[in-house]
């Protein structure tokens, strides 16, 4: 329930959230997301999870490639 509500909130406000977890929990206070504390809680962190690994996947695609040269 958790990874499916946050998946779904990622899709629907893809710029809203950050890799700061405070910052993604004040915005689920904002749109007034009908669900507990706690389960809010949990939505938050998940969605921190989700854009820290976006955004390493991000920084490694940004990294030049190096091939070895064969001797």
């Amino acid at each position: 329930m958790v990874k499916r509500i946050s998946l779904e909130l990622v899709n629907r406000y893809p710029k809203s959230f950050t890799i700061e977890f405070e910052q993604n929990k004040q915005f689920l206070k904002e749109i007034n997301l009908d669900v507990s504390k706690k389960l809010r809680n949990k939505i938050a962190g998940y969605v921190t999870r989700i854009n820290r690994v976006d955004q390493a996947i991000d920084e490694l695609e940004k990294q030049p490639q190096v091939e070895e040269i064969p001797e």
